[in-house]
């Protein structure tokens, strides 16, 4: 997966189409990710003691990897890997598969 945690991605499918936010948690089991502000949902918490009250919060849910786009500055870019370096210090970075930038 290309993409990680706090990485600023906008949404590219799905009824979230069009926002942006950064990355809160990768669930790389299933190819999902957590971004904030994104697929917002409210659940209904019970209450945990005899006189504590329960309440609605509204939780960001995952969505698929696949709806989501990496941004550059403010533009959505697909990702790729180099490899800086030579020989036995090479790394791999991810880049910007438009500009070729690193990110």
């Amino acid at each position: 997966m290309k993409i990680r945690k706090g990485d600023t991605v906008k949404v590219i499918a799905g009824k979230d189409k069009g926002k942006t936010g950064s990355i809160l948690t990768v669930l790389k089991e299933t190819d999902q990710v957590v971004i904030e502000d994104v697929n917002v949902v409210k659940r209904h918490e019970k209450n945990r003691r005899s006189r504590s009250q329960g309440q609605i919060i509204e939780k960001a849910m995952p969505i698929h990897v696949s709806n989501v786009s990496l941004m550059e500055g403010d533009k959505a870019v697909r990702a790729g890997y180099a490899f800086e370096g030579e020989g036995d210090k090479r790394t791999k970075v991810r880049v910007a598969r438009p500009s070729g930038k690193k990110i």
